[in-house]
């Protein structure tokens, strides 16, 4: 295929219009929620996932991949009411009439996965996953329809060190993802805790609950004042719209509202709080147990308060976590794309979920889990200037003069990646000046050049790329640039890896 003449701004722009507008031709355009990423961004996102996993390995959790697909029924609380179990998934129906979805999260596929094989997993079966998920719903900033996950899960264990081991995996897998010790902290609050508040404010019914969690989430943006109101009859917002609150009476708001304002301080200081609030509820003490001997083992595991705390208004998730509940919240100013600062807030979260593996056994088996979106974590670190999305490096390009010497600059190619350089032959039709900006476009480290008589010679000459370009940040005359021609050597081609792994070292 010959190379395409440039085109000018309104010539490009007539001829995409054209094409747009021929009915036989579809418009190139990606489907809304989903995006398309090149090397920097694929890069960044591999890091995290490299750094995260050779985490979980060292702490004995073993990799578990699953297929995209899981049969509908199998989702748990995501699977609707409704003929077609599309809403929230992406689902279609196999030819033996059976609803399948793509997998909504890596939880489900897991608690399918181990009620299958139970009899044969080591007990506690510990493993992580990294893969796409895909949910149907209304995308908007920041939210994909497709994103990445990373979760790591420890199932068969009902100790509360179960749930600190995995808080202590997220801390230091968060760290080696790229955030520096103390710039993110995980927030812990346990199910039973929140069970005993009920109890204590006299809250029944379920829908009185779910006013009352609901209430207790939107603190960090309406603070203690607003969040009173939703806990009495309601608030009315800025905009006039009015929603109405969880109906508590005074007293019980207070003691919601002293229960959420309890995290201060270090861990064993919130717990005795908290007892003061709750104490004397037989779920509500379970659960102080329970964060008791988490905090014990996250003492021994070396997590300090500055690393992870007691959290009483995290809420999260808590028609599907049975006991303890966790979240990472970064702690890095941020900005947002105009620069302004912004608050990130999560960036992920996980808990005890005992019931999910039941759904497929009918007997309760523990677990409990952390998970991270590996987009929204490499966002976060972009957002405080961390951006691991560095430009990707290109390959060593070899420049073809001659048609007839193909098979020669292929066999340049293929010493230099026999050590283990990436090298490429250009396959292009165009002359030199193009090849060489091509090679600058791909950001190689360096061009080889052999030419008639380099051939004759037994030479190649290497253009160094990466010096040409930090040299032509300092050019004040081009002719004297071209003439000097810096960063270019000839050398006997037996010398040619060794003097190309000069150059990548040098980087």
């Amino acid at each position: 295929m010959s190379d395409l003449p440039a085109l000018s701004g309104d010539t490009a722009a007539a001829k995409r219009a054209a094409m747009t507008s021929d009915p036989s031709r579809p418009e190139a355009r990606s489907p809304r929620g989903f995006i398309d990423r090149r090397g920097r961004d694929v890069a960044a996102e591999r890091a995290i996932l490299t750094a995260v996993s050779g985490v979980y390995e060292q702490w004995g959790f073993e990799p578990l991949e699953t297929g995209a697909f899981e049969y509908a029924d199998a989702l748990g609380k995501f699977l609707p009411d409704a003929d077609r179990p599309n809403e929230g998934v992406f689902a279609l129906q196999d030819d033996d009439e059976q609803w399948m979805a793509l997998r909504y999260d890596l939880t489900a596929p897991l608690a399918r996965f181990a009620a299958h094989n139970w009899e044969t997993l080591p007990k506690p079966f510990r493993r992580y996953a990294y893969g796409p998920v895909w949910r149907n719903e209304k995308p908007g900033p920041g939210r994909f329809r497709e994103f990445w996950q990373c979760d790591a899960d420890t199932v068969g264990s009902a100790r509360p060190e179960a749930d600190a081991e995995i808080i202590a995996m997220a801390v230091e897998g968060l760290e080696a993802a790229g955030l520096p010790a103390g710039s993110a902290v995980i927030k812990i609050n346990n199910r039973k805790l929140l069970n005993g508040l009920m109890s204590a404010a006299g809250v029944d019914s379920e829908a009185q609950k779910l006013a009352v969690l609901r209430a207790v989430d939107k603190l960090d943006r309406l603070g203690p004042d607003g969040v009173r109101l939703l806990l009495g009859e309601g608030r009315k917002d800025e905009s006039g719209d009015f929603t109405k609150g969880a109906g508590l009476n005074a007293a019980a708001a207070e003691r919601v509202l002293a229960f959420t304002a309890a995290g201060v301080g270090g861990r064993s200081d919130t717990l005795a709080r908290l007892a003061d609030v709750i104490g004397g509820s037989a779920e509500g003490d379970e659960g102080l147990a329970e964060l008791a001997a988490i905090d014990a083992a996250l003492s021994g595991l070396g997590v300090g308060p500055d690393r992870a705390v007691f959290d009483p208004s995290v809420v999260r998730g808590l028609e599907y976590y049975t006991g303890a509940v966790f979240e990472a919240e970064l702690l890095l100013s941020t900005l947002d794309e105009k620069g302004q600062p912004m608050r990130f807030g999560s960036i992920g979260g996980g808990g005890r979920y005992d019931d999910l593996v039941a759904r497929f056994t009918g007997e309760r088996t523990p677990a409990t889990g952390f998970s991270f979106g590996v987009s929204r974590l490499a966002s976060a670190l972009k957002a405080a200037g961390r951006d691991l999305a560095q430009a990707v490096r290109g390959p060593v390009v070899v420049i073809a003069f001659d048609q007839a010497r193909m098979a020669d600059y292929f066999a340049v190619a293929r010493e230099l990646r026999a050590t283990g350089i990436a090298a490429e032959v250009y396959l292009g039709s165009s002359g030199m000046k193009a090849q060489m900006k091509y090679a600058d476009r791909r950001l190689s480290p360096a061009a080889v050049i052999v030419g008639e008589d380099e051939l004759a010679a037994g030479t190649v000459t290497i253009k160094d790329l990466d010096l040409g370009r930090a040299l032509s940040a300092k050019v004040t005359d081009n002719a004297e640039w071209r003439g000097q021609r810096p960063g270019q050597q000839t050398v006997p081609r037996a010398e040619l890896t060794a003097a190309v792994r000069a150059i990548l070292d040098a980087d």
